[in-house]
């Protein structure tokens, strides 16, 4: 994408995480801003290309696992474009009544996103712009009352998602939101990079990101923990990487991980049900 392609109101030149994420995994919605930011954080850890594409991956299996659960609405937060193993398209091949809703932030990723959706699951997905640290106006968004009922069981995807939002925004205070607003028998899910493993490693690139439009604050598990409440973690709880520590339900045991060993530890996720 070139610079006289953003919408107005974007600044092209300014790095934005949801299309570095998108240059990560190989896609063509980024600013040459995205891409310079993106290599710098990959000549510190190379792993990021293929740790954003295990992501992918998870994503998938999450949703899967989730269907097989009965859950047939899905609220996914931070969502980035709607790229590889997207949701939709996991929910609706296993469920043609299930219903997404994708809320981002970045007007590109939206524009792209709704253009991408068009003619997708018809009324029953959407891609909405919004602030996901602001979860009234999320909630109360009329095009996500349109598509989720949250009379009914939900799952809140918080995807590669939490570790980009700054202490000073009390993630821990709107995240407990949703888990407030979703019915009983709802789901959490969250994949979050971890400050444990590579802590060196970690804060080089949390200083890369001052340049970007979003901050990476990578957690320590306990802290990551906290974001599930009092929601009941699937065994075997937050689960730091894919070896070691057991591997989730929801992980598919056959396929080999894309990452080293060290790369996996960097990364925490659980998925927690409402009681």
């Amino acid at each position: 994408m070139t610079q006289e392609q953003a919408p107005q109101g974007v600044n092209p030149f300014i790095p934005n995480a949801a299309r570095m994420y998108d240059y990560f995994i190989g896609g063509k919605d980024n600013f040459r801003a995205d891409r310079e930011l993106a290599e710098m954080v990959l000549s510190v850890l190379p792993e990021t290309r293929d740790g954003a594409l295990e992501n992918r991956r998870l994503i998938g299996r999450v949703v899967e696992y989730l269907i097989g659960k009965g859950i047939r609405q899905f609220l996914d937060l931070g969502s980035g474009l709607p790229a590889q193993q997207n949701v939709h398209e996991v929910a609706l091949r296993l469920a043609p009544d299930a219903r997404v809703v994708y809320v981002d932030l970045d007007a590109v990723v939206c524009t792209h996103g709704r253009a991408l959706l068009a003619g997708a699951g018809g009324e029953g997905v959407a891609m909405v712009q919004g602030d996901v640290r602001v979860p009234e106006n999320i909630l109360g968004n009329p095009e996500v009352r349109a598509v989720i009922d949250f009379d009914r069981p939900v799952a809140v995807l918080m995807m590669f998602l939490l570790h980009l939002i700054a202490d000073e925004d009390d993630p821990q205070s709107f995240v407990a939101a949703y888990r407030e607003a979703v019915a009983p028998g709802s789901y959490l899910a969250v994949s979050h990079v971890g400050s444990d493993a590579a802590p060196e490693r970690t804060a080089r690139i949390s200083e890369f990101y001052q340049k970007a439009n979003t901050p990476f604050r990578p957690r320590t598990g306990e802290e990551i923990s906290r974001f599930f409440g009092d929601f009941e973690l699937i065994p075997p709880g937050l689960a730091n990487g894919r070896m070691g520590d057991g591997i989730p339900p929801f992980s598919d045991p056959d396929t080999e991980t894309l990452v080293d060993e060290e790369m996996a530890r960097m990364g925490y996720v659980g998925v927690a049900r409402k009681p």
